[in-house]
């Protein structure tokens, strides 16, 4: 079965590469799950024509696909998710800049590449979650404050592997240094309640059951279980609004290096940062639009309505891009 599989993959992949690509379709290496994709694929397919086929794995397999791929790459788009990841795209030279005014215009610059190699499609706020039951909102300040004595036992979070802490990590380290960011660190993992979580949808439902009263999650996911759960008990608290404000991440789109249609992946990467396509995924994945002209917000429960005061994104520590932005 499991060779099955990999004869298939290989066989879709010769078939894309080694035929000659429609001119009226592009091709995109996706990370994103095709449930929160595809209606966006849709729409432009029914607006253009224009057909819109992907590929979903995870970013790192899909990186190093287009890497080993090289100028027979069928794709003509890599889209993930984190600045991080996003970076490491950039840095591994399989992105070519986008060189589009109307994407300029569309997304702040603190949003893009400076380098032009990728833009943000949607934004998302890693914020504190809680218990209103056995916490008071008074009792919440910012993620350093995480690491008090008070929170002993209580705290919930997910695994350091995960890019979304890393990226969290280094807007401290960018803020407090690098010692004082270990020192805050190393509270936070004192005042564990359990072991972490591999996913924020069981940290918040963890929250819920009584298993800890605080955590640190990514808002959609507070979102999503919301709407299958309406009598979801845990809220969000936005953290650090007397200073840098909330840590906002994003997803984002590169144009590769070896696109076989230039032209038409950037006219699908211009329509995505334009105002039908960012409503589609502030409705459907309950991000942030990244285009601020987009007013509408993604449905926030609980009464979290307004977008958090953003910080400015800063990739992992470990992996820090050459950006002033």
């Amino acid at each position: 079965m499991q060779a099955s599989k990999g004869f298939l993959a290989a066989l879709t992949l010769t078939a894309l590469s080694g035929a000659v690509q429609a001119a009226d379709e592009v091709v995109v290496y996706s990370s994103r799950i095709d449930e929160l994709i595809k209606p966006v694929f849709d729409a432009y397919t029914e607006k253009t024509g224009v057909t819109v086929k992907f590929i979903t794995d995870k970013e790192a397999p899909l990186m190093a696909r287009l890497k080993a791929e090289g100028e027979n790459t069928p794709a003509d788009l890599l889209l993930t998710v984190d600045g991080g990841n996003l970076w490491q795209a950039e840095q591994m030279g399989i992105l070519q800049p986008l060189d589009s005014e109307v994407v300029k215009q569309n997304i702040p610059a603190q949003y893009r590449s400076s380098s032009d190699a990728w833009t943000g499609l949607s934004l998302r706020a890693r914020t504190i979650v809680y218990s209103p039951q056995r916490v008071k909102e008074g009792e919440l300040s910012t993620y350093e404050a995480l690491a008090g004595d008070n929170w002993e036992g209580r705290l919930c979070l997910r695994t350091s592997k995960k890019v979304y802490n890393q990226s969290l990590t280094a807007t401290m380290i960018e803020t407090h240094g690098a010692e004082k960011t270990e020192e805050i660190i190393r509270g936070w993992v004192d005042n564990l309640a359990t072991d972490v979580f591999a996913d924020d949808t069981a940290l918040i439902q963890a929250i819920d059951a009584g298993q800890c009263d605080v955590g640190i999650v990514n808002t959609y996911y507070y979102g999503r279980l919301h709407k299958s759960d309406p009598q979801l008990k845990a809220k969000l608290f936005w953290p650090n609004q007397g200073d840098r404000g909330v840590h906002v991440n994003l997803s984002g789109i590169g144009l590769t290096k070896h696109a076989p249609h230039p032209e038409a992946a950037r006219k699908l990467v211009e329509w995505m940062t334009g105002p039908q396509a960012q409503s589609i995924f502030a409705d459907i994945n309950m991000e942030y639009p990244a285009n601020p002209a987009v007013k509408r917000q993604p449905r926030s429960p609980a009464g979290v309505t307004s977008r958090p005061t953003p910080f400015r994104w800063k990739s992992p520590a470990s992996a820090r891009p050459k950006r002033s932005s």
